[in-house]
C-alpha cells in the first residue's frame, strides 16, 4: 500500500495533493460535516439548472406547479448522495475502493472502469460545453472574429482551470469552495431578480397535458432531474478526510442539502424561464437568450459564474475520477491521472461544441445516465445501511486471493448481479428520442427508468448480500 504522506503537504489548499486511494490517518483526519454543504453547492448553482428547468415547460409542456412539483421530488434523492458520503469517514479511503466491499476486488475494477469513467466523463464535457458556448458568445459580441476558434479557445482555458483545482485536489476544494458558493449565489440572486419581472406566474400551456402524455412528461422529467444526485457516487471522496466519529447523520444532511437546495431554486427558476422562451430561440440555446434577458453590465458578470461553476464542478469531478485509475490498478499517481482526465475532456468538449446544440445534449444525455447511475448509487447506499457503515479499511487494500472481500475469484456476485438487473431493467423503462424501451412504450412512453433502476438493484442485493454481510459482521465480533 502506498505510504500517506505527511500532514503539511496531505490536505493544504496552497499544495498539490498528493494522496490518491491510501489510507488517511486519524492523524490527518479533520473538518467538521457542514463543511461540506458549501462542496456540493457550488457545483450546483449552474447555468444547467437553467437548462434543465426550461425544458420542463418549454420541452415537456409541464405547468409551472406541475414542474416544481417534480423538481422538488427529484430532488429527494440527494439523500443517496448523502448516504454513501458517510462511508469515506468509515473507510478512510475513496469510495471507488470502498466498493472493492460490494463487487470483489476484480469485478470492482470492471465497473469503476466502465460507469466511474462514463458519468465523469458525461459530466465534464456537458459542463465545459455550457460554459464554451456561452465565453464565446461573450468574446463574439466583443468582436471576436470567428466563434469555432473561441469555442475552442474557451474550452481550453476552462478545462486547464478544472485541472488545476483537481490537482490541488482536496484541501483547495474544501476551502475555496465556500467563497465560490456565496460568489455564484449572488450572481445567480441578481440573474433570477432581472428574469422574475418578466414571468407570468399565470402562465398554462396553450394545450395542457393531462392523461398518458402528461404521466410521460411528468416521469421524463423526473428522470432527467434525478440523474444527477444519483450520478453522485463519488460523495465519499470529499468526505474522507472528516473524523471517523463525525455524526453520519450531520454528513448525509450537510451533501445532501448542499446538492438539493440550489437546484430547486435555480431548476424552478429555469422552469419559469422556459415560459417566455419560443421554440426557435431554445433551439439556439438557453444561454442566449439569457444574454438578451439580462442587462449590459450583468451579462459578463453572469458568463464569469457560469464558468467559475463550470470549474467547481468539473474541478471536484476531475479530482474524484483521478482516483479511479488507482483503484482499477493502472501504476499511475493521482495528479497525471487527473491531467489525463482533464486532456480527454477537453477532446470530447470540442467534438460536442461542435455538433450540438445544449438543450439537447443535456436532455438526452442525463436520460442515458440513469441506466448506469441508478443501479450503482442504489447499490452502494444499500450496502452501507446493511453493513450499518462498518467497513475495514486495511482490509479493502488486500488484494489476495482469500482476502476479506475477495469473494469468489475476486469477484462479488451479489453486487454484479444486481447492478446488471437494474441496469437491464431501467434500460427496458427509459423514453428517449433515441432509444425507448418496450416497458415504457406499453405504459405510454411513461419514464420510469429512475425509480425502477433503484427498487430493482436496491431489492435484488439486499436478498442476496444479506446474509454474507451477516457472516463478516459476526466474524468481525
Amino acid at each position: 500500500m502506498p505510504k500517506s504522506p505527511p500532514l503539511q503537504s496531505a490536505d493544504r489548499a496552497s499544495r498539490p495533493e498528493t494522496r490518491g486511494i491510501d489510507l488517511v490517518p486519524e492523524t490527518e483526519r479533520h473538518g467538521r460535516a457542514r463543511s461540506l454543504f458549501a462542496v456540493w453547492a457550488a457545483p450546483n448553482v449552474s447555468v444547467l439548472s437553467f437548462t434543465i428547468g426550461a425544458s420542463l415547460t418549454l420541452l415537456l409542456g409541464l405547468e409551472i406547479w406541475q414542474a416544481v412539483l417534480v423538481i422538488v421530488a427529484a430532488q429527494l434523492l440527494w439523500a443517496l448522495p448523502g448516504v454513501v458520503a458517510i462511508s469515506g469517514p468509515a473507510a478512510g479511503t475513496s469510495g471507488s475502493v470502498v466498493q472493492r466491499a460490494i463487487y470483489g476486488v476484480r469485478g470492482n475494477r470492471i465497473v469503476i472502469a466502465v460507469y466511474g469513467w462514463f458519468i465523469s466523463g458525461v459530466f465534464l464535457a456537458l459542463n465545459w460545453v455550457a460554459s464554451s458556448f456561452m465565453g464565446a458568445e461573450l468574446l463574439m459580441r466583443w468582436g471576436f472574429p470567428d466563434r469555432l476558434t473561441a469555442l475552442i479557445l474557451v474550452s481550453i482555458a476552462v478545462s486547464a482551470c478544472t485541472v488545476l483545482i483537481a490537482v490541488f485536489g482536496h484541501g483547495l476544494i474544501l476551502r475555496a469552495y465556500t467563497w465560490v458558493t456565496a460568489g455564484l449565489a449572488l450572481i445567480f440572486i441578481a440573474v433570477t431578480a432581472c428574469i422574475l419581472p418578466r414571468i407570468d406566474l399565470a402562465f398554462v400551456q396553450p394545450e395542457p397535458l393531462s392523461g398518458a402524455p402528461l404521466w410521460s412528461s411528468l416521469s421524463i422529467g423526473f428522470a432527467i432531474l434525478a440523474s444527477t444526485p444519483l450520478s453522485y457516487s463519488n460523495s465519499a471522496d470529499l468526505a474522507r478526510y472528516l473524523p471517523r466519529d463525525t455524526p453520519a447523520r450531520s454528513i448525509i444532511a450537510a451533501t445532501g442539502l448542499g446538492g438539493a437546495l440550489p437546484s430547486i431554486v435555480l431548476v424552478s427558476v429555469g422552469a419559469l424561464l422556459g415560459t417566455i422562451v419560443t421554440p426557435a430561440a431554445a433551439e439556439q440555446g438557453i444561454e442566449y437568450v439569457l444574454f438578451e434577458l439580462l442587462p449590459g453590465w450583468l451579462g459578463p458578470v453572469f458568463v464569469l459564474g457560469v464558468i467559475v461553476n463550470t470549474i467547481a464542478l468539473n474541478g471536484m469531478t476531475t479530482y474524484t475520477a483521478s482516483m479511479a485509475f488507482q483503484s482499477i490498478g493502472v501504476p499511475i499517481r493521482r495528479i497525471p491521472s487527473a491531467i489525463l482526465i482533464g486532456a480527454l475532456g477537453t477532446g470530447f468538449t470540442i467534438v460536442l461544441v461542435l455538433s450540438t446544440s445544449l438543450l439537447g445534449a443535456v436532455n438526452l444525455m442525463l436520460q442515458f445516465l440513469i441506466v448506469i447511475s441508478a443501479p450503482t448509487m442504489a447499490v452502494y447506499a444499500t450496502d452501507v445501511v446493511l453493513r450499518r457503515n462498518r467497513y475495514d479499511g486495511l482490509a479493502l487494500f488486500d488484494e489476495r486471493p482469500g482476502a476479506a472481500y475477495w469473494f469468489r475469484g475476486g469477484f462479488g456476485a451479489a453486487g454484479l448481479i444486481a447492478v446488471v438487473a437494474g441496469g437491464i431493467a431501467a434500460a427496458l423503462c427509459v423514453s428517449t428520442d433515441v432509444w425507448t424501451g418496450p416497458i415504457a412504450v406499453a405504459l405510454g412512453f411513461v419514464d420510469l427508468s429512475a425509480p425502477v433502476g433503484v427498487i430493482v438493484s436496491a431489492a435484488l442485493y439486499a436478498v442476496l448480500a444479506r446474509r454474507g454481510i451477516r457472516r463478516e459482521r459476526a466474524a468481525v465480533r
